[in-house]
């Protein structure tokens, strides 16, 4: 179960100027050191809680298809199913009708009658299911906690970015951020 990034978000959930204001930096030498903060701390905190912020389009693979009829889908929220296949064992794919899925998209759970789906005819990554996921296009659909989250990583980065060889571990994340993001925390099954 592996999932690859088709395109990335077209914006961060903080912008550079939202992001200097905070750290109150005024000069624009490091600004290209703040905008891979920034997308990095998205990064992080998409990874912790297995969200997608801002629409990003992801391709899931599976092995197979569950038994039950249903398929967990990372990251949530979930926008839309684009696409799906599977491949048959001669390496040629047969597309899927995505109107044989009915989403939960919140909760990013994909039901399906399993006998209304064909089988892969490959053992290992036999099925392609392309999905649109996040809050929406613009920072402001993104909850404020997990912006804030982003600001406090930013600023905790920033300020740590150089490491002195003997000095005392600096913690990766500040305090505070995994109780803002906890909420937003989908959990594996």
């Amino acid at each position: 179960m592996s999932s690859i990034l088709l395109s990335a978000p077209a914006v961060e959930p903080l912008t550079l100027d939202e992001a200097k204001a905070y750290l109150r930096v005024e000069h624009d030498d490091d600004d290209l050191t703040i905008a891979a903060l920034i997308a990095g701390s998205r990064i992080h905190v998409e990874t912790q809680t297995r969200r997608a912020l801002i629409t990003q389009t992801w391709r899931l693979i599976r092995d197979s298809w569950p038994a039950g009829g249903k398929l967990f889908l990372s990251p949530s929220p979930l926008q839309e199913i684009l696409a799906a296949r599977v491949y048959e064992s001669d390496g040629s794919t047969l597309d899927i009708d995505v109107q044989a899925f009915v989403a939960d998209k919140p909760g990013a759970v994909v039901a399906f009658a399993p006998w209304a789906v064909p089988l892969p005819g490959r053992v290992v990554g036999g099925i392609e299911i392309d999905v649109r996921a996040g809050y929406g296009d613009t920072a402001a659909a993104v909850p404020e906690p997990l912006r804030q989250a982003i600001r406090l990583l930013v600023a905790h980065w920033y300020e740590n970015r150089s490491a002195r060889a003997g000095a005392l571990p600096i913690a990766v994340t500040p305090a505070g951020v995994g109780a803002l993001i906890a909420p937003y925390r989908v959990q594996s099954l």
